[in-house]
């Protein structure tokens, strides 16, 4: 997909919700993209973006190493907005105060404006806003109009409109700044004269122009697992190409319950697309055989996953290109010049150097949300674009330890009954997540008059947004003892049955 002309970029100073803030942007209609604190001034230049956001971050301003703003920014007279640590550098580099005052300001907060405000114009004189910070500001920089206060905060929003500089100490990109989207509206709209031209329309069209750029006359395969993401790249890629497509799906046996069936059903049967399927469970296992360690396990999937595609690259004549559901997630998590590495996707970090294939990610720009409304724009069946999300390495990264085909087995049997009990329910589209892992441990219990030695199952559901942060779900107790009931009663093996209640951070979504 190709990059708009119009960008607004999100400087990442280790902000928990630095990926948030770009999402909302996104939200209203405006690209966004999110760039390391170590952006030089020429960098910013060149990418010409229409508006530029400082996050938050953990530290201090204070503080010996503290990250700091190529001050040349400030210079190119593009419009800035700082948030929380943002606008506290942004004092302090123009030649404002920040102060440890001794005292922080977190959670719920009000907010009372002050002044004529471009920022807070139309709002409530008075209104609830999300704090989270120790350092105050308390001497706006010269020129700077100090438009809102709170009862510890003495300039919580400063702005200087000649200038196209603002800032604000609390964060409107969280739900709990109920004003929040409003605000950051008012500053790329009137702030920053950004028009609200990304929309799914358009994200199709330039999508479609730049695949066929890409691609050309060539033929392309695209690895499709039944999931939305796959499932909406080659949506994208067959509107641009059509008949120039084939999709292979690659069973490696570690695929979810009656997943196979459905992906043939779909694509070959309704949508009439070129597919191969490779049966390659026994591939796959006898690779993984004796690898326990979590990263080695995606590496080897990924780089099994590519060998497969080249050898039915023999089969398919001219084909020079290899699509994949790549997110923007996917890539910040698999770890880049200015973060470190969470996990590698095998779409991501995973692929071997020496990949015969020049990658097509049309989604590659795209947060979950985004590629669902695409999905739906381009009329994939709704069980489709609302499937929850199921890692590329499938239930390999759901056994914690050692695959073997007995394991493989009881962990799909246990999916299958977290995924039923969550749809009947009704809360399938309200969780984000909903699945069962294997700990290859064994514990005592007691079925019937008789010791058991057998394996756990872990129930794990979250609720997330975009998966860059994630809470655990709150499923009804009764819901719980009807997964646990079902998994003890109807998979052999396993003879206990808990409930992950992390949330991310400090965890991940996935065990492993």
């Amino acid at each position: 997909m190709s990059i708009p002309e119009q960008i607004v970029l999100v400087v990442d100073f280790g902000a928990q919700y630095a990926q948030l803030i770009a999402r909302r942007v996104r939200e209203a209609h405006v690209y966004s993209e999110i760039v390391s604190r170590a952006i030089s001034a020429q960098e910013v230049k060149d990418k010409k973006p229409a508006a530029i956001i400082l996050s938050g971050g953990p530290k201090s301003v204070h503080e010996e190493n503290a990250p700091l703003l190529d001050e040349e920014i400030y210079e190119l007279g593009i419009p800035i907005l700082g948030i929380c640590y943002g606008a506290q550098l942004i004092t302090k580099q123009l030649g404002g105060q920040v102060t440890k005052t001794g005292s922080g300001e977190y959670g719920r907060t009000d907010l009372s404006v002050l002044n004529n405000s471009l920022l807070l114009h139309d709002l409530d004189l008075s209104q609830d806003v999300w704090m989270s910070h120790f350092d105050t500001i308390t001497q706006a920089p010269k020129g700077f109009l100090v438009s809102a206060s709170t009862q510890n905060t003495p300039c919580a929003v400063i702005e200087n409109e000649e200038r196209a500089i603002f800032g604000m100490q609390f964060h409107p990109e969280v739900k709990h700044t109920p004003n929040g989207q409003d605000i950051l509206k008012h500053f790329l709209y009137e702030g920053a004269n950004c028009a609200p031209t990304w929309t799914n329309t358009n994200i199709i069209d330039d999508s479609v122009e730049a695949i066929r750029e890409q691609v050309g006359a060539s033929k392309v395969i695209c690895a499709l697992s039944g999931g939305v993401d796959s499932s909406v790249a080659a949506a994208l890629v067959h509107r641009a190409i059509g008949d120039q497509l084939v999709c292979v799906y690659v069973d490696t046996g570690m695929m979810r319950s009656g997943e196979s069936e459905q992906v043939e059903k779909t694509f070959r049967d309704q949508f009439k697309i070129d597919l191969i399927h490779v049966k390659a469970q026994d591939r796959f296992l006898d690779q993984l055989k004796g690898i326990t360690e979590p990263e080695e396990k995606r590496k080897i999937i990924g780089e099994t996953f590519i060998r497969i595609f080249e050898e039915v690259e023999d089969e398919i004549q001219d084909a020079k290109f290899l699509v994949q559901g790549t997110l923007y997630p996917d890539v910040i998590e698999s770890g880049s010049e200015d973060a470190s590495t969470i996990k590698s996707h095998h779409n991501v970090g995973g692929l071997p150097e020496d990949m015969k294939f020049e990658l097509v990610e049309p989604l590659r720009n795209l947060f979950k949300d985004e590629v669902r409304a695409i999905g739906a724009e381009l009329g994939l069946p709704e069980d489709i674009v609302w499937r929850q999300p199921f890692p590329g390495p499938g239930l390999a990264v759901r056994i914690v330890g050692e695959i073997t085909l007995e394991r493989l087995e009881i962990v799909r049997a246990a999916d299958h009954i977290v995924v039923d009990e969550v749809r009947k329910a009704g809360l399938y589209r309200e969780i984000w997540q909903s699945f069962a892992v294997l700990p290859t441990v064994k514990s005592v219990g007691v079925q019937g008059d008789e010791r058991t030695y057998a394996y756990p199952i872990i129930i794990r559901a979250v609720t997330s947004d975009d998966a860059m942060t994630a809470d655990f779900a709150r499923i009804p107790f009764e819901v719980l003892e009807k997964m646990a009931n079902r998994i003890i009663n109807e998979v052999p093996g396993v003879n206990r049955v808990a409930y992950d209640v992390t949330s991310k951070p400090p965890g991940t979504i996935e065990w492993e």
